[in-house]
């Protein structure tokens, strides 16, 4: 198998990972990756996520930028990695818009990598982050 094909089978199968978890399910957030293997969700709007005047609550916010970086730095290990803290900066308030997240490797370390991700509305920036992950021996789940 080539390094490409490999590549190639890592994404899929981490993909394939987060489709099988109930959160994917729970949320209705999809998942691929563009052409620099950065982690991109959209999820689409749900009233069910909104705060009681309207808005989008920020735990979703957050989950999305947890999710774009783990899956973003996922791509580089062959083993698990787990968060280990991130952050959250609510920028704008956002309703009834569906909401794209992306995270961006800054550092991959044999035992620490770190991620910066911002999610979208309508073209808008409107939430960044940033996360640390430590990378673990564990093999990745099977599928």
């Amino acid at each position: 198998m080539t390094d490409d094909e490999r590549r190639r089978a890592h994404l899929e199968r981490l993909r394939a990972m987060f489709h099988q978890a109930p959160i994917a399910r729970t949320f209705g957030m999809t998942l691929k990756y563009d052409e620099e293997q950065r982690a991109v969700f959209t999820l689409p709007y749900n009233p069910g996520f909104d705060h009681s005047i309207g808005g989008v609550h920020g735990g979703v916010f957050a989950t999305m930028l947890d999710n774009a970086g783990w899956f973003t730095v996922a791509v580089h290990y062959d083993t698990w990695v787990a968060t280990v803290e991130f952050q959250v900066r609510l920028l704008e308030p956002v309703q009834k818009e569906e909401l794209v997240a992306v995270g961006r490797l800054v550092h991959g370390g044999k035992r620490l990598a770190t991620a910066e991700m911002e999610v979208r509305a309508g073209g808008r920036r409107v939430a960044i982050g940033s996360g640390t992950f430590t990378v673990t021996s564990h093999p990745l789940p099977a599928l």
